[in-house]
């Protein structure tokens, strides 16, 4: 009698142990998918601002067409883009083309003091701050979800439940470090 309560005792700690560490999955899954959540907010923002910005710029500077082409295509294959990988490496090109569109203002002083731009100028410098604290967030709660999973004893879990691994929203080096001018 005492061995048959035992094991009923040990498949009850298993049994719970399963559930709890199930659980901790799932509540993981959710808040990473909240912090994308929020990433994607912060970049709707951003691709709302653009042809806002890209109007305003092309008043002053008609014949840069090149430049507003590269800011149109990098927004659209941002907005377009599949996984999260593919969706870094596009938020990268356009990181990028905003750079161009700002560095055009350079060449004409009367841009630079337009309020519109100014504005637009700021609003887009928030938000990519925003998206840099939303990316954050983001990579510490995949983090967390990925050294759950990997770990000893939870990897069983894991697996029997099909959690899996979920990729960093990664920029490069350079655009993470510089983030897009704002000059005044």
């Amino acid at each position: 009698m005492s061995i048959t309560l035992i094991l009923f005792i040990a498949v009850v700690i298993i049994f719970l142990w399963v559930v709890f560490a199930y659980n901790g999955f799932v509540r993981l899954v959710n808040r990473t998918k909240e912090a994308w959540a929020d990433i994607d907010i912060q970049l709707k923002r951003r691709y709302d601002l653009i042809p806002n910005l890209v109007n305003t710029v092309k008043g002053y500077a008609t014949h840069e067409s090149s430049a507003f082409e590269n800011v149109t295509k990098a927004r659209a294959a941002a907005m377009n883009a599949g996984d999260i990988g593919e969706r870094g490496k596009a938020e990268n090109v356009l990181s990028g083309a905003l750079k161009s569109i700002f560095a055009l203002a350079e060449a004409y002083p009367d841009l630079k003091a337009n309020q519109n731009f100014l504005k637009l100028q700021e609003e887009l410098s928030d938000t990519e701050n925003k998206i840099q604290a939303a990316r954050r967030f983001y990579n510490t709660n995949v983090r967390d979800l990925n050294i759950k999973i990997e770990s000893f004893p939870n990897n069983f879990i894991a697996g029997m439940f099909h959690f899996s691994v979920m990729e960093f929203f990664e920029l490069e080096e350079e655009t993470a470090r510089e983030p897009v001018a704002v000059k005044f």
